[in-house]
């Protein structure tokens, strides 16, 4: 089979990547792609370098007429040049080495003093790619990995509670963009009071297509702040929910509110039809939640 190979251009290969993603994914996430909400989250946060994503590059099978048509690969970067990820549709693995080769050449980073290099992300399970990245001189770094933890949802799920006076709800029902600036911010341990310009940031990230309010799970503090925070994405064609991203206020933790707004927003999925939900993360939080790991995205780097 021929393929033909382009780079990333705009909101239709957004979507036509969205939809690759969907149509390959495997039963726990064995095809060893990213999650679709994996894609649009990383298309909306606030330290993405959009400059970059025209080095994004599409593998695409061309037909018997010549014309180009389903994606069979893509590699990409997540936040900033340097970063590779490997997305394949299953029985084109073939295609990695060349995809390694134009990551080395196009999406590679450069350190201040001038030295070339790439982190290459391989699942722990993909023997194969681990195989190419060492034959190429690639060093694993052991602390850099991105675990992948999977949580099966039952069919009765069980009350969620919070404490008395706080409320549980979503930004269906109060959609205050300061106020999730501030859980967000002070969640992941910033210091004082958010800084006021941040909020754009958070305005874009509620401007991708499949961003839902009422599955954005947030807890009431009875001041009236939001105090924890729980972002939940839905791929209902594969029947998965996706954890990204969970903050809850210093001041307001041990109290069992993270658990809650991690649970209801599953909960919400559970109810249309979601059967297990993904979290990128092995935090004793979420293991103690029911969630266990999976497998691990290593990284791999490479002085070039």
């Amino acid at each position: 089979m021929t393929v033909k190979t382009r780079q990333y251009s705009g909101p239709d290969d957004f979507t036509a990547i969205s939809n690759f993603l969907i149509a390959h994914y495997l039963p726990n996430n064995q095809d060893g792609n990213w999650l679709q909400p994996e894609w649009e989250y990383m298309h909306t946060h606030p330290n993405l370098d959009v400059t970059a994503l025209d080095r994004i590059r599409i593998w695409e099978a061309v037909s018997p007429t010549g014309e180009a048509g389903a994606i069979v690969g893509v590699v990409n970067y997540e936040s900033k040049l340097g970063e590779a990820y490997f997305q394949v549709k299953p029985g084109h693995e073939a295609l990695r080495p060349e995809m390694l080769a134009y990551a080395e050449a196009n999406l590679h980073g450069v350190t201040p003093d001038g030295q070339r290099y790439l982190h290459a992300y391989v699942n722990d399970f993909d023997t194969e790619l681990e195989t190419l990245v060492r034959a190429r001189g690639y060093e694993l770094k052991p602390d850099w990995g991105r675990p992948m933890s999977r949580f099966m949802i039952p069919d009765l799920f069980p009350a969620i509670k919070v404490p008395e006076g706080f409320r549980l709800k979503s930004l269906a029902d109060e959609n205050d963009l300061w106020k999730v600036h501030r859980v967000l911010w002070r969640g992941f341990n910033h210091a004082g009071e958010p800084v006021e310009e941040g909020i754009e940031g958070r305005r874009k990230q509620a401007s991708s297509p499949n961003y839902r309010n009422d599955l954005k799970i947030v807890v009431e503090a009875p001041n009236g702040d939001f105090v924890s925070f729980c972002g939940m994405w839905h791929d209902r064609t594969n029947a998965i929910a996706y954890v990204e991203p969970v903050a809850t206020d210093p001041d307001y933790r041990r109290m069992g509110l993270g658990r809650a707004a991690v649970l209801e927003g599953i909960r919400r999925c559970g109810a249309e039809g979601a059967t297990v939900a993904f979290v990128g993360s092995d935090q004793r939080f979420y293991k103690a939640l029911g969630f266990e790991v999976l497998y691990t995205t290593n990284c791999w780097t490479r002085v070039l």
